[in-house]
């Protein structure tokens, strides 16, 4: 009965589609069809040069959307057994220059939710412009859900805490490991660890990795969050609702 159910909504879901321009004119515009074989060897070829090259952002993509369908699976469905997910599903919102007003949360009360996520990518000189279209899924659905993975990536780091250096992003990614299942994600955490500098090493089995296994455990999904509907909630409150408890040591260099 629940399988039948899922199903319904999945199709009710995909039927919507139809009706979206943004998410979908652009995914139709850029996606590449590949078959089982060729996404093997991306995914090869991708892993390997990101172990060697950490910064070619277009190759964690690529070995993001390679590796990852059945944890994209387990996305979609905990977003669809969701009230607010499965809105988010429906109606594929952005996060980018163009649908997000950055001067109007510049001028949120400071406690909010909207005036951390512009202070976040104002101090660390990020913009949400910068994620990359999906290429390589071959079902849109699952497409939009790791579209929609990257472009609240700097939303979760601005609700963990946690800054845009490397012991920042290897402690998301071990909590997004935990939340998403996401292949990318646990490599991220693994490797990127080995690249942390002795005091950073130090901080990270101490404090940060501890943390980020209790948070990634106990934590509620936060893909099912409707960020652009929240500007305005007090960032503790969405804490509390999502029974996370910030780290307070972070930042080192």
């Amino acid at each position: 009965m629940r399988y039948k159910m899922l199903k319904k909504l999945i199709v009710s879901n995909n039927q919507m589609y139809r009706h979206m321009s943004g998410f979908v004119s652009q995914y139709n515009e850029n996606h590449i069809p590949t078959t089982p074989l060729q996404k093997i060897m991306l995914s090869v070829g991708s892993a390997a040069i990101s172990l060697f090259e950490p910064r070619r952002a277009d190759m964690i993509s690529t070995l993001g959307e390679t590796t990852g369908t059945h944890a994209l699976k387990y996305i979609r469905d905990k977003m669809i057994n969701n009230p607010e997910g499965n809105e988010i599903l429906q109606l594929q919102p952005r996060i980018n220059s163009s649908t997000v007003d950055f001067g109007k949360l510049k001028d949120m009360p400071h406690n909010t939710l909207g005036y951390a996520y512009f202070k976040f990518l104002d101090h660390n000189k990020v913009t949400p412009d910068s994620r990359g279209i999906v290429q390589f899924i071959d079902d849109i659905q699952l497409a939009y859900v790791m579209q929609r993975y990257r472009e609240v990536h700097d939303l979760f780091h601005t609700v963990l805490g946690m800054p845009t250096n490397m012991l920042g992003e290897v402690t998301v990614k071990w909590i997004e490991a935990f939340q998403t299942k996401l292949p990318m994600t646990l490599s991220g955490g693994l490797f990127g660890a080995v690249r942390l500098k002795p005091k950073q090493r130090e901080q990270y089995v101490k404090y940060y990795l501890p943390w980020a296994i209790q948070t990634g455990l106990n934590s509620n999904f936060m893909l099912n969050i409707y960020f652009e509907k929240r500007w305005e909630q007090p960032i503790e409150e969405l804490h509390k609702e999502l029974n996370i408890k910030p780290l307070e040591i972070f930042d080192l260099k």
